[in-house]
């Protein structure tokens, strides 16, 4: 049933796939003929009244032998090819939908077992195609044949030979039903050795840090545990199969030593006959051996189609409806009218009744406790949440009839966790357009406080910065990400909480720079420092999902709450710190005083 749900994918090589079938049914035919040339030259070797003839029968079944590797090989050859295009549309498609999921979505599947579908299962798929299909149709077209020529040999002995295959059948089918979930787990539990090791290999510097390498090496190997156990089962129900049904079809060969000898003590059967009667029920009964391994492929891969359509079914949360009147230049106009949203499996509101205007131009800054709702909000404008249509508009239209692709072009996200791909800094600074020129790149670095930490590298722009950007610290991170988020001189720029890895001396020239190249251009940001937000035109507090003060920073230092509060609390830490930074210096001159002397 799951593997009918493959059918798509084989009918777009529908041709090709005739072609190779009609070639591997062509070698059984051929592989037929050479039981009939035996009987000639054997018969002619038993029977005193027919001359020898051993020569022409041996060239012959040479010729076919010749035929019928190069024939098969070809087949096989095609076969493979298109193993290989099924699996490689499979996982395009797989790595093209995943692209436009959302949270919900990886939510269900982990990075790890979304890898484990998209390898593992697939694979299983290949297999099915280059070695198990292959299989099938060797032992439908085999025992078609052989039964064909074993008929016109011995009608009577070829009733007794086949009174085994139906129980032979049946066993296979219900082996078959049995060994599917055990594939399946055996599936599943691979899936969670392959996320713990991704999930494991993310977080090394974490184990690291907290001495914890033995603490994950025990973790893992009870994940591996697992997965063996499952493995064991799998493969025992394999080993079932490919036990039990060779052994039910030996009784054909018993059947034909016995009743077939008789016949040829009796006179009613020649010894050439009788040997190229029992070569087609060896011919018949080889591919039956092989039976057990392809059972056990299709059923790994029904149960690998299986887990692969669980990910293709799931549809995207993010309806991509655009309506078609897009104006050509957005001026970034933000309105956010009683914006209310919940995430799925919470019981309490994200944002509630949230209203808030930007004209184009103006920067607004988002304040407020951890989890009250900042982070929520700019996700909701880009559509990285679905909120409810008539919420959010950008210049007067509803961002639900963009198009994803052009919303997302005219309102850039930086996001809080910054993100960097294992390539050089100008390719991550340049990811969305590669032809962008290195002087946009380095204006972009300047205004995002970059520059100076890449002029210290030797190879500048071209340096690699490793993995998820490993050898660059935090701060730099965060610097470059917001660079990228620059570069793009969208209408609309989002900056979640970037500044927070970043000193405040740092901070104040990234700011300036961010103001004259954002001038005349809209931007939100979010921020947990005063420092930052009273850059803004207006300030917006949030807590609990609410807009709790809003204004300039003058305003709400005058309204004496929560604004003036934190104000009040980061400037005496401020002041602490200049204290103690004069402190040390002073310590540093008495010491250097006390050496002179």
């Amino acid at each position: 049933m799951h593997l009918k749900r493959l059918g798509p994918y084989f009918r777009r090589y529908a041709w090709v796939l005739i072609g190779a079938t009609a070639a591997l049914v062509l070698t059984r035919v051929l592989d037929a003929l050479v039981p009939l040339l035996m009987k000639t030259g054997i018969d002619s070797l038993a029977d005193p009244e027919i001359a020898p003839n051993v020569a022409w029968p041996a060239l012959a079944i040479a010729g076919l032998v010749l035929a019928r590797f190069g024939i098969f090989v070809v087949a096989r050859r095609i076969m493979r090819r298109v193993a290989i295009s099924v699996t490689y549309d499979l996982r395009k498609r797989i790595f093209g939908h995943v692209q436009y999921q959302g949270a919900a979505f990886f939510h269900r599947f982990s990075t790890g077992d979304l890898m484990s579908r998209a390898v593992n299962d697939i694979g299983m798929v290949r297999m099915v195609v280059s070695f198990a299909w292959v299989n099938l149709i060797t032992f439908v077209f085999t025992i078609a044949a052989g039964l064909y020529f074993m008929i016109g040999l011995s009608p009577t002995l070829t009733l007794f030979v086949v009174l085994p295959v139906p129980v032979v059948a049946v066993t296979g089918f219900l082996l078959a039903r049995q060994m599917f979930p055990n594939f399946r787990n055996r599936q599943e539990a691979l899936a969670d050795v392959t996320s713990f090791t991704q999930e494991n290999l993310n977080g090394i510097r974490t184990i690291q840090a907290m001495a914890q390498e033995d603490h994950e090496i025990e973790r893992f190997r009870d994940v591996c545990s697992q997965y063996a156990r499952m493995a064991y089962r799998a493969m025992r129900s394999m080993a079932l199969v490919t036990m039990v049904l060779p052994f039910l079809s030996a009784l054909s060969p018993i059947i034909i030593l016995v009743y077939g000898g008789f016949l040829v003590l009796e006179g009613e059967m020649t010894l050439g006959t009788f040997t190229a009667f029992f070569a087609y029920a060896a011919m018949v009964a080889a591919p039956i051996t092989m039976v057990g391994m392809s059972l056990s492929m299709f059923t790994a891969a029904a149960a690998g189609t299986e887990r692969i359509f669980e990910v293709l079914d799931y549809e995207p949360e993010i309806v991509d409806s655009p309506s078609g009147e897009i104006p050509d230049t957005i001026a970034g106009r933000v309105e956010i009218k009683g914006l209310t949203f919940s995430y799925p499996g919470t019981t309490r509101p994200a944002i509630d009744d949230v209203s808030i205007t930007v004209a184009p131009g103006e920067t607004i800054a988002l304040l407020g406790r951890v989890g009250c709702g900042k982070s929520t909000l700019l996700h909701a404008i880009v559509r990285l949440v679905d909120t409810p249509r008539g919420s959010i508009f950008i210049d007067g239209i509803d961002i639900c009839d963009y198009p994803l692709q052009r919303l997302r072009h005219a309102a850039t996200l930086v996001p809080q966790d910054p993100f960097l791909f294992s390539a050089t800094i100008a390719q991550n600074l340049a990811y969305d357009d590669p032809s962008r020129d290195v002087s946009l790149l380095w204006d972009a670095a300047e205004a995002g406080g970059l520059a100076a930490t890449i002029r210290e590298f030797p190879d500048g722009m071209e340096t690699v910065v490793g993995e998820r950007g490993m050898t660059l610290s935090g701060g730099q991170k965060q610097r470059a990400t917001l660079a990228r988020g620059l570069v793009r001189n969208a209408p609309i720029l989002l900056l979640d909480d970037c500044f927070s890895s970043v000193d405040t001396e740092t901070e104040e020239r990234i700011l300036s720079g961010l103001a004259r190249l954002r001038e005349g251009r809209t931007t939100l940001l979010i921020s947990h420092r005063v420092s930052t937000a009273r850059h803004a035109d207006r300030i917006y507090v949030l807590d609990d999902g609410h807009v709790r003060e809003s204004g300039s920073h003058e305003e709400l230092l005058a309204l004496g709450g929560y604004y003036a509060a934190l104000e009040a609390v980061q400037s005496d830490q401020e002041r602490d710190r200049a204290r103690k930074m004069r402190l040390l210096n002073d310590l540093d001159v008495d010491v250097a005083k006390a050496v002179g002397s």
